[in-house]
């Protein structure tokens, strides 16, 4: 109808990962969508490419580790509140906020208080299943309804006794033909020479602190006589800096720009070493044996040891439910350890053969019951919270 007033939803992202998973939740909603859907709130460069400036730079808040936190602490307080005053003010149809609960989850505690009536979904679970199980319970106060991306979580939040959950499928399973090798590229898999995919992180504070391990690892790796390239997909915003630490490196990388290259890397990649993260699913997807590595600050350490609660932080390795892929972290995270887990996925044998069986085995552990679009169920979620949320002007709190 010529003139209808646009459905008006607030998303909310922390960090890049979730920028993406935003702009795909952008486009869905808005082919799904029976009418006109208007997007406001924060996000960063993929979201914008979907149609919502953001309020202001991601970069502000996509911050990760307590350290880093507590340098950044005034500004992201500052971006916090700036966040809540403009969602309460636009008073749209449903808040999604996505990943990052550090400074998503802060940002709809607050708005909750002033629209108690307005419908909160949050994209992407916390980790409740892993450490500090009891946010689960907490959430239910701010948060009506959770999208699960790992189909474990709903029942985890159903154990926990968390908001409602559905598992709505990880977006990557829409790209599984872009991470698929075609015939030429799982020639070059085999090649005499294999590429070799490197992965540091996509923060400052990971790059800087990998970077430096896993150039002595190549240099490791080479020494010992092992034949590779080395392809190196560089986050944009940190190009100048990966740049500047892999001169540094004693096997020089070629590094890689933008995603269609990012994953064209991964489809020629004979195995990859990657700092832990999204990065590893997609890696396992593409079907790529790889080694995870992972340091956090000493200080850190001492807390994540005494919180965490499974037995991997990889995430194919908690949806397969067994330790398939190598993981060295903290003290592990070292040169001589990473070469020597590399070596034998570099080579073939045994190790990389049983890798290689357990990743065939994640279609099937994520593929929806209905064989549903991941971003469009997730859409379909949001919509309805949205026709569903009541914001009456008398229940709306002031402060």
């Amino acid at each position: 109808m010529t003139g209808e007033k646009p459905l008006s939803i607030w998303l909310v992202a922390g960090e890049e990962s979730g920028d993406q998973l935003g702009a795909k939740l952008i486009r869905a909603l808005k082919a799904t969508a029976s009418g006109p859907v208007a997007v406001s709130g924060v996000g960063g460069d993929a979201m914008a490419a979907a149609g919502m400036p953001s309020l202001f730079p991601l970069e502000d808040v996509a911050v990760m580790g307590y350290l880093a936190v507590a340098a950044r602490l005034r500004l992201l307080m500052r971006r916090i509140r700036e966040t809540v005053r403009a969602c309460v003010a636009a008073r749209p149809d449903v808040l999604v906020i996505i990943d990052s609960p550090g400074f998503t989850h802060a940002v709809a505690s607050r708005v909750r208080k002033q629209l108690p009536d307005l419908a909160v979904v949050d994209y992407v679970s916390p980790s409740v299943w892993a450490w500090r199980p009891w946010r689960a319970k907490t959430m239910r106060s701010y948060i009506d309804h959770v999208l699960a991306l790992l189909p474990f979580e709903p029942e985890a939040h159903r154990r926990l006794g968390g908001p409602a959950c559905t598992y709505v499928g990880h977006p990557l399973v829409e790209r599984l033909a872009e991470l698929r090798p075609d015939a030429e590229e799982a020639r070059t898999r085999e090649a005499e020479v294999p590429v070799l995919a490197v992965l540091p992180g996509s923060r400052r504070s990971e790059i800087e602190r990998l970077m430096p391990i896993f150039g002595a690892t190549l240099g490791r790796l080479r020494a010992e006589g092992a034949r590779f390239s080395v392809e190196l997909p560089a986050v944009a915003r940190h190009r100048g800096l990966i740049g500047q630490l892999a001169a540094a490196w004693p096997v020089p990388p070629r590094l890689v720009d933008g995603e269609a290259d990012k994953l064209a890397t991964f489809r020629r990649a004979r195995a990859a070493l990657a700092a832990s993260g999204t990065v590893t699913l997609e890696l396992a997807l593409a079907g790529v044996p790889m080694v995870v590595a992972y340091q956090v600050p000493k200080i850190e350490e001492v807390i994540v040891r005494r919180l965490i609660q499974v037995p991997t932080i990889v995430l194919p390795n908690l949806i397969l439910g067994e330790n398939a892929i190598p993981e060295l972290i903290q003290s592990d995270c070292r040169p001589e350890r990473l070469a020597a887990a590399l070596a034998p996925l570099l080579a073939g044998g045994a190790a990389r053969t049983a890798q290689d069986r357990a990743l065939q085995r994640l279609d099937a552990a994520m593929r929806l019951p209905d064989g549903d679009d991941p971003s469009r169920s997730a859409a379909r979620i949001v919509l309805a919270a949205a026709q569903k949320s009541e914001k009456p002007l008398s229940r709306v709190r002031e402060g």
